[in-house]
């Protein structure tokens, strides 16, 4: 296999990885492809920094060891708190994800923004230095949405129980505008739908949901265009799954894959 056929290695802790795989082989689909879930340690986000930070380089080693030729942080909380260790340690991009803060505020049309996304990733200094950067002000509400991972790692995704979470989790803004909701969870992507429609019906809006995994997978991308290492073949990728959990995980991360509406 040439350089450039090599495998881009996805990481997450757990399933929530799934969608940002899903989204970049729909964009580039000639590409080969390997996922690891750190089933065994999910959630991530409700984990102290230095857990993340080793758990994160764990991914690392095992994607490098596998031949890699790039490596996609496919959860935002180990983004916050491992990126810039990543890419010290692995002379191979490493790419990251962000919440899609900006286009939301900026599609906010005086109402607020909700951000979504794991207890971990609202109180670390990188997501706090880009609302900052920002200028986000009182404009942006953050929700650590404790649990939901565990709710979607088990498959519970129904309505019902989504919007039973979500009445809990965000009663303190009842009386707000909302005019746009930040999925700041890989997981969250899988209820993407739920979050929105729980959103218009308590809010009586018509929410617009920005989502950081398009943005990602363009920037990989752009990237491997850039640095020549796009893989020209014709044929359609290779998708390997690993998985730190049970030997079951692996057929959810590929049923997931299939049902995944990008």
């Amino acid at each position: 296999m040439s350089d450039c056929c090599k495998p881009i290695g996805f990481f997450d802790s757990g399933v929530g990885g799934i969608s940002v795989l899903k989204t970049a082989y729909q964009l580039m689909p000639c590409e080969n492809y390997i996922y690891y879930g750190d089933s065994k340690n999910a959630p991530y986000g409700e984990k102290t920094e230095q857990e993340i930070k080793e758990l994160s380089l764990a991914a690392g080693r095992f994607l490098f060891g596998k031949g890699v030729k790039a490596i996609v942080m496919a959860c935002n909380t180990a983004t916050s708190a491992a990126v810039l260790m990543m890419r010290e340690k692995y002379n191979i991009p490493v790419i990251s994800m962000e919440p899609a803060v900006k286009p939301a505020l900026e599609a906010a049309k005086g109402g607020r923004v909700i951000v979504l996304a794991t207890p971990a990733t609202v109180t670390q200094a990188r997501y706090l230095g880009l609302l900052e950067r920002l200028g986000a002000g009182n404009r942006v509400i953050n929700i650590g949405c404790g649990g939901l991972v565990e709710l979607i790692e088990n498959g519970q995704t129904d309505e019902i129980t989504v919007h039973g979470y979500l009445e809990r989790k965000l009663t303190f803004v009842k009386d707000t505008q909302i005019d746009s909701v930040v999925i700041g969870c890989t997981h969250y992507s899988f209820v993407e739908n739920e979050i929105k429609s729980y959103i218009d019906k308590a809010y009586h809006t018509d929410c617009k949901v920005f989502d950081g995994r398009h943005g990602t997978v363009k920037h990989l991308r752009d990237m491997l265009d850039s640095l020549d290492m796009r893989c020209h073949q014709t044929n359609a990728g290779r998708i390997e799954y690993h998985t730190s959990g049970q030997a079951t995980d692996v057929g959810t991360f590929l049923k997931l894959f299939d049902d995944f509406d990008v």
